[in-house]
């Protein structure tokens, strides 16, 4: 009698899920499919833009130890500017509490790596990707950048950009191994399906405010 219960209870459960996951699946594929061709790995095959908008992310991570996305994103920026497709850099990222400032992180380890200062505009409010891609255009006047993050991550920042009419595309930060890239993978499926009901919604960013002209 117990077992047949336990085989209820997963056969309902099954059931509950499988709409879930073939939702997800759905939107993961559209979000796919909407940012193909825009994303690049060699920086001498990808077009100039004006701005480069790197996606935030923290320093450290809970135990302390840096943060390789960070690292990564860093490497990735540098080497895109070094290499002239890119004439300004446009940070993105959380700054919601005093003592966490992922906009100002970015900018101090480029400035360590020779970018000029001037040519680092900060966005503290870029609470999410949706935030920093949407605030690029209404708040930094930009219709065309390059996005720079991790594949997985650029993929959802090129659909944000594509659904609202911008031309953007993406330079993709060296990917993370291990277990790391195994839990990315797992959010960023999920993330994906968020943010085509962000868009079916009509989720705005969470500020806006006065335009601030990058020149």
């Amino acid at each position: 009698m117990l077992f047949k219960k336990h085989i209820y209870i997963i056969y309902i459960g099954f059931w509950c899920l499988l709409p879930i996951v073939i939702v997800s699946f759905f939107c993961n594929t559209i979000v796919l499919e909407n940012s193909k061709n825009k994303s690049f790995s060699d920086a001498s095959k990808i077009s100039h833009n004006k701005v480069g908008l790197v996606l935030g992310t923290s320093k450290y991570l809970k135990n302390g130890k840096l943060n390789p996305y960070f690292t990564c994103r860093i490497k990735a920026t540098q080497k895109l500017y070094n290499a002239n497709k890119i004439s300004f850099i446009l940070v993105s990222g959380d700054n919601s509490q005093i003592d966490y400032n992922e906009p100002l992180d970015f900018k101090k380890e480029l400035v360590l790596l020779g970018i000029p200062e001037n040519k680092i505009i900060l966005d503290y409010a870029g609470f999410r990707t949706l935030d920093s891609v949407v605030r690029a255009n209404k708040i930094f006047n930009l219709n065309s950048f390059t996005i720079i993050s991790q594949p997985f991550h650029t993929r959802r920042a090129l659909f944000i950009s594509n659904v609202n009419n911008l031309n953007a595309i993406a330079f993709n930060a060296e990917e993370i191994e291990g277990t790391a890239n195994i839990f990315s993978s797992i959010r960023e499926y999920f993330a994906r399906t968020k943010v085509l009901l962000d868009f079916l919604f009509g989720i705005e960013p969470k500020f806006l405010g006065e335009k601030i002209l990058i020149k």
